[in-house]
């Protein structure tokens, strides 16, 4: 739950500054290189202090009752691993508001919205922000609430934004593991001439997911309509589990 705090350590300020001092030259510098930050590439632009996931995870865990609007204020931070320590305690906050036991609805629908003006400012801006949030802070949001053909997943999957595109996506692995493949089949196809190489990893492990966790012949079934079009990125991360037959005779429809 989303619990309001007067303690000054539960700030913006503070969450930055353990991330700040637990952060390394070295690795801030691979970190920009592996998150392709220069010129001309997908995060160009971003900072990184050299804080590694694990890491980052673990002091976000000391700073999961901060304020929502504390954890919203970071989001604006220029630096990455603010924002993910940012969206970790927000993922953190929703689960302990889905719960059973500590159930808040209304804390729920906030780190929503809260979560959803942050992708529409550009704040979730690379791909593993997305990816540790989107399932749960939009796909968990919309299928708890009944709403798997909601209209929210395709204004996403029609943006001009990639990590937009990407929510979209990854949001529906939400419904995939609890056994609805509807969304991701339905998103997929409009996402099949997406320019971003990132784009087509995201489609096709969700594709490959549909396989595993819903129905081998959901997947097949689309790759039987679908792979004369696929990006081969795409249809490669679709099949990885198919065997090399099928895979190979997937592949020959391109």
């Amino acid at each position: 739950m989303a619990a309001a705090s007067d303690s000054p350590d539960l700030t913006a300020r503070s969450l930055a500054a353990a991330i700040d001092a637990a952060g390394d030259a070295h690795d801030a510098r691979f970190l920009q290189r592996f998150f392709k930050t220069g010129a001309g590439e997908y995060a160009a632009g971003d900072v990184f202090v050299g804080v590694r996931v694990p890491a980052t995870r673990a002091i976000a865990r000391r700073f999961e009752r901060m304020p929502l609007a504390e954890a919203s204020a970071l989001l604006e931070s220029p630096v990455h691993e603010h924002r993910l320590a940012a969206l970790l305690v927000m993922v953190r906050q929703f689960r302990v508001a889905s719960a059973s036991r500590t159930r808040d609805d209304a804390a729920r629908a906030a780190l929503h919205e809260a979560y959803l003006a942050a992708v529409r400012r550009g704040r979730v801006n690379n791909w593993d922000l997305v990816d540790a949030t989107a399932d749960s802070l939009v796909g968990e949001f919309l299928r708890e609430s009944g709403r798997g053909d909601d209209t929210l997943l395709d204004e996403l999957a029609a943006s001009d934004s990639l990590w937009q595109r990407r929510v979209a996506v990854l949001a529906t692995f939400a419904f995939t593991k609890a056994g609805d493949g509807a969304p991701i089949v339905r998103l997929a196809p409009r996402l099949l001439d997406d320019r971003e190489d990132l784009m087509h990893k995201a489609v096709g492990w969700m594709l490959r997911e549909l396989g595993k966790r819903v129905a081998r012949s959901a997947l097949t079934g689309f790759l039987d309509e679908y792979a004369p079009r696929m990006p081969r990125t795409m249809l490669s991360y679709a099949t990885e589990h198919l065997t090399p037959a099928e895979r190979a005779a997937y592949r020959a429809m391109r």
